[in-house]
């Protein structure tokens, strides 16, 4: 969801339907753990550790956990928080969480594997692939690119906006097949003609899922394990099967409110089916800057498809300077120069990271979703992690 939950940051918060409330009982809060892991206790908390425990003090989230790469190459994580409201527990250190919409990186990888390998065209009509599947009001596959729907310039509407997914607590632990998510966007109107515009859609990476499984007949959470995720040996990160519901290692919990008011529901167990190829990908916080790492080291793509993904255009809606590329944002840093990489967020967890072109990494996780100023907080503390 990149906004997993998936998505659109900008529509779910103009329809304030994803909102998650920011505050979290102060009996609770007080409780938590505020500190770094044990290989710095002791130490001065560093503007890492103090951006983490402003997010669970100030922010009023329930945890935040982060991995940071330095300018030196070592690997420094933090906890905040505590991992577990009901028990108290510990954040586990670098626990695995639900990476949302940093899955559309994984997705768009694929594709353009299989760009590079001639079986599919990156300017080719979807309609090439997936005859007929795409129609509706103002849709029509053979108007709509393999670039478009990378790119978010499909106008395809988001599927999160169809009624069937207007409350997550009912849809908790239930079933979607890909084709359920996209009826959902298929009853509605095209946003605007393909090409024309930029708006940020799921609907877009469940098309491409789809191609994926189309041109190399497997299923696409196979493929991106096998291309992706083995390949660079990303040993805490997996793509949920069907039917699994749960976190397989050590992790802090997640929490989803229907609204500000509304009680803490843990959402850490999910069908992730809700977000398949655009969000259901298990990961921790160093895997994610490992695998962007690799990414952009070009030890996933030639050289010709690196280049295109980050080949950008605006998305402005996602936050200021931030550009989007096929399946990858860049934003630009304090300090100069951009990070690349995603984000994501589901139910139950948010995620915002990045990686620079010298080496620096930086993932930071809260869990639940933050309000506004929390966003911004979560931007802030990036941009440190990342400026240090």
């Amino acid at each position: 969801m990149n906004e997993h939950t998936q998505h659109s940051p900008a529509r779910r918060n103009r329809r304030g339907r994803h909102a998650v409330a920011a505050a979290v009982a102060a009996g609770v809060v007080a409780a938590g753990v505020l500190a770094p892991t044990a290989a710095f206790a002791g130490a001065k908390p560093d503007n890492v550790q103090q951006g983490l425990n402003a997010l669970v003090k100030d922010d009023g989230l329930p945890a935040a956990l982060a991995s940071v790469k330095g300018r030196d190459g070592r690997t420094r994580t933090y906890t905040a928080g505590v991992g577990d409201l009901a028990t108290g527990a510990k954040v586990p250190v670098d626990g695995q969480i639900r990476a949302g919409s940093n899955t559309k990186t994984f997705t768009a990888v694929v594709v353009l594997q299989l760009v590079a390998e001639g079986k599919i065209g990156l300017d080719a009509p979807v309609e090439t692939y997936l005859p007929g599947l795409l129609r509706g009001d103002g849709i029509d596959g053979r108007n709509i690119t393999v670039r478009q729907l990378l790119q978010h310039t499909s106008g395809l509407p988001d599927y999160m906006e169809a009624p069937a997914l207007a409350d997550f607590t009912p849809i908790q632990y239930r079933y979607f097949e890909p084709r359920d998510l996209l009826d959902g966007a298929l009853a509605q109107k095209a946003s605007f003609p393909a090409g024309t515009s930029w708006e940020y859609s799921n609907t877009n990476y469940v098309v491409a899922g789809l191609l994926v499984q189309k041109v190399t007949g497997r299923p696409v959470g196979e493929e991106i394990t096998k291309r992706v995720i083995d390949r660079i040996g990303l040993r805490h990160t997996y793509f949920p099967t069907p039917g699994d519901t749960t976190i397989h290692e050590a992790h802090p919990h997640g929490y989803f409110r229907s609204s500000p008011d509304a009680a803490p529901i843990d959402y850490t167990d999910m069908d992730s089916s809700m977000a398949w190829a655009t969000g259901a990908i298990v990961s921790t916080n160093t895997d994610l800057n490992a695998f962007f790492t690799a990414l952009l080291g070009g030890r996933l793509l030639p050289p010709a498809q690196l280049a295109q993904m980050r080949t950008t255009v605006p998305a402005e809606l996602l936050g200021p300077g931030i550009r989007y590329g096929l399946g990858l944002q860049s934003r630009p840093l304090s300090c100069g120069g951009l990070a690349w990489g995603h984000g994501g967020t589901s139910p139950g967890y948010r995620t915002r990271g990045g990686v620079t072109d010298d080496g620096r990494a930086a993932t930071i996780t809260v869990t639940t979703v933050p309000g506004e100023a929390g966003a911004q907080h979560m931007a802030a503390a990036l941009d440190a992690a990342l400026c240090r």
